[in-house]
């Protein structure tokens, strides 16, 4: 292999390459798609599709896989957010869409503080103005306590329009607890679940718990394409979400959205095109989507660990023994994880220089960074194809 892309068409050819070994990260392009993506996108354009039956058929096939009462595909987890918020802000009410970002109703989403990030934007970017609650304590090293539940029901006020639950290990306080809160004052939760797969079971596990709607990324392990993503949640904000993406400039006598997915008796009228009109997602995208959807189920979890593991076995034994490091393979029991190899140096200092090393190889190799080991230097299998093994082998070895 080489830096460079030496085959293709014009729009490649001469475009610099790397191995993406830290995994699925947008800056390094996502994740490869899974089998049967490109044939599916090549397929959809073969045809002409009016796009809210698109979207309809893809809602029947999200609702399937998350028990989720509707489905939407997005272009990506950030998409689905500022859609979920824009839904959530605006329901079924045409004026209160052709007006966001700006609001004349409830327009506050209460978030703990810990569950704070910068793709929190997204929510903000629809008119959303965020009410903080709670201490991270013991991530701040002050305390024992994190937020609490009664932390969101002492901030919701007749202003809330929704609630934020970001999904990751040991998040607190458990979502369940948050959706109780939630029902008691008739608030949605939205949850940011972009990158919680593995396990499959993540797919229903957040619907399960009561999340009124779920975001997940759809470039990542699921292997789709890397602009896309899917929200699952109430069909009523599902709906909500998808008129403020929709083109919608059609007359009104004319718009026969399919039954089930937009119940049209319920508004006076169309919407403009929304704010959600930046996220616009094509045919292709959907489809190729959707496949990726049938491919991860059908897999399964176990199956694509070992494929994972694998990889990582392969590359620990193509590395020679040598005092530089210590390689671990990590959550090799565990598969409804991602297994990581693991080069566990003696400081930062040498990780750092051999995360320089491999990075300055040719084809330049990626790696995983943990903030909270800065001594290791992390492969993450799930970008790695076959055929790039032996050059990782070689860019660790020098």
């Amino acid at each position: 292999m080489t830096g460079e892309l030496d085959r293709g068409g014009p729009g490649l050819r001469g475009c610099p390459v790397l191995i993406n070994a830290a995994g699925t990260l947008t800056r390094l392009s996502g994740g490869p798609l899974a089998p049967g993506v490109l044939e599916a996108m090549v397929e959809a354009d073969a045809v002409s599709i009016d796009m809210f039956e698109m979207q309809a058929h893809a809602s029947r096939a999200i609702a399937d896989a998350t028990g989720a009462e509707a489905g939407l595909v997005t272009t990506g987890a950030a998409a689905g957010l500022l859609l979920g918020a824009a839904a959530c802000l605006a329901g079924l009410d045409v004026g209160r869409m052709n007006r966001l970002p700006e609001t004349d109703g409830p327009d506050e989403i209460v978030v703990a503080r810990g569950h704070r990030n910068g793709y929190d934007h997204a929510l903000r970017a629809a008119g959303a103005r965020f009410v903080d609650v709670g201490f991270a304590e013991p991530l701040a090293g002050a305390g024992v306590r994190d937020t609490e539940s009664w932390d969101y029901e002492a901030a919701i006020t007749a202003r809330t329009a929704a609630l934020l639950y970001v999904a990751r290990d040991r998040a607190e306080p458990p979502l369940p607890e948050v959706v109780e809160v939630a029902r008691a004052h008739d608030v949605p939760v939205i949850v940011d679940a972009a990158a919680e797969l593995p396990p499959q079971e993540n797919l229903q596990r957040f619907v399960q718990d009561g999340a009124d709607i779920v975001v997940f990324s759809g470039g990542k392990v699921l292997g789709g394409p890397a602009g896309t993503g899917l929200m699952a949640g109430r069909a009523d904000l599902i709906a909500s979400a998808a008129l403020q993406m929709l083109d919608v400039d059609l007359r009104w006598d004319d718009w026969r959205p399919p039954p089930g997915f937009i119940d049209k008796a319920r508004l006076r009228g169309l919407p403009r095109q929304g704010i959600g009109r930046a996220c616009k997602v094509g045919k292709h995208e959907i489809a190729g989507l959707l496949a990726a959807l049938g491919h991860f189920l059908a897999e399964g979890d176990d199956a694509r660990h070992a494929r994972w593991l694998e990889t990582c076995r392969r590359i620990a034994d193509g590395l020679a023994p040598q005092g530089r490091f210590i390689a671990e393979l990590e959550g090799a029991e565990r598969t409804t994880c991602v297994p990581r190899l693991v080069l566990h140096c003696d400081d930062a200092a040498r990780a750092g220089a051999l995360r320089q090393q491999m990075a300055s190889h040719r084809p330049p190799v990626q790696t995983a960074f943990d903030p909270d080991r800065p001594h290791c230097v992390v492969i993450n299998p799930v970008c790695i194809r076959e055929v790039e093994i032996p050059v990782i082998v070689a860019a660790v070895s020098g």
